[in-house]
């Protein structure tokens, strides 16, 4: 019987880590798997030397093991049962995750970190992270309340790029899991027209936008599995705020990532970074086919 992969969840001492080692937590129970709690900074590699223009080195001294050892009781009295992992690296914390993330089932981040120049800030790691991460990837929200229950609902939604496919048996899977519904979420817009008043064009009409939007939706769900209570929605507006409005009443916000390879390096598309900044609600980052 092969063995399940872990849930890998990054931690730095802030409150917003603690928080994503409660979903981790959560996730891994759900699943079977083991957590591996895992911080990494690259201050590590000078301890006990100075930096130049720094004689004193870090401005924030941590402790690596104190971080890592206060997630363990974190996640201990979460979930007693999930096997734990500890990991301390003295690297870059988005190179960390990446790599941890060739091997995991899931991993997890909050979207806020200890603040000033901490190395392991994770509300500028996370966006790095989701443009690279090999496994689908939830950033917590830190004002989304803290729920023990299962989910009650999980959106996803559903474009057009090649990674809707995935995130959409990512939330299903989720769903299964937690044992609640799921909402297929397609946002539409008609076309502007050249003035208010003009008439629009054959097949242009708003019905059909929206017929067209369920059909697809349809199509999203057709392999859903039994026993999951999926539903649809198709909704006129930005796909970003049909999304971000969505995610008001949704315990877990899916999307996937359209990777597009830039100048500047691998971007997860708009409408994942959209959400990622927008969301009321956790959100998770699916990779599509690499």
């Amino acid at each position: 019987m092969n063995r399940p992969l872990p849930v890998v969840v990054g931690v730095d001492g802030s409150e917003a880590a603690l928080r994503a080692v409660d979903r981790a937590a959560e996730e891994a129970a759900s699943r079977g798997a083991p957590l591996r709690l895992v911080y990494a900074s690259r201050w590590g590699r000078y301890e006990g030397a100075a930096l130049a223009g720094d004689l004193e080195g870090p401005p924030e001294r941590v402790d690596a093991a104190e971080i890592v050892d206060s997630a363990a009781r974190r996640a201990r009295a979460r979930r007693p049962e999930v096997p734990l992992a500890l990991v301390t690296v003295a690297e870059e914390p988005e190179y960390v995750l990446v790599r941890e993330s060739r091997t995991a089932a899931l991993l997890v981040t909050g979207s806020r970190g200890r603040g000033g120049i901490a190395e392991a800030l994770l509300g500028s790691v996370s966006p790095t992270v989701a443009a690279h991460t090999h496994c689908p990837m939830i950033v917590v929200r830190p004002e989304h309340a803290d729920r023990a229950r299962p989910y009650g609902r999980v959106v996803v939604g559903v474009g057009d790029g090649s990674a809707t496919s995935a995130a959409v048996r990512f939330a299903a899977e989720v769903a299964r899991l937690q044992g609640a519904v799921l909402e297929a979420v397609r946002a539409w817009r008609q076309p502007a027209r050249e003035t208010p008043d003009a008439p629009p064009a054959v097949g242009d009409h708003p019905r059909a936008h929206e017929l067209r939007a369920a059909e697809v939706l349809d199509k999203a769900l057709s392999d859903v599995p039994a026993g999951v209570v999926a539903r649809r929605r198709a909704a006129e507006g930005h796909t970003r705020t049909v999304l971000a409005d969505a995610s008001y009443a949704a315990d877990l916000l899916v999307v996937g990532a359209e990777r597009r390879h830039r100048p500047y390096g691998p971007h997860i598309g708009r409408v994942a970074h959209g959400v990622l900044h927008r969301s009321a609600c956790p959100v998770a980052v699916v990779p599509g086919p690499e």
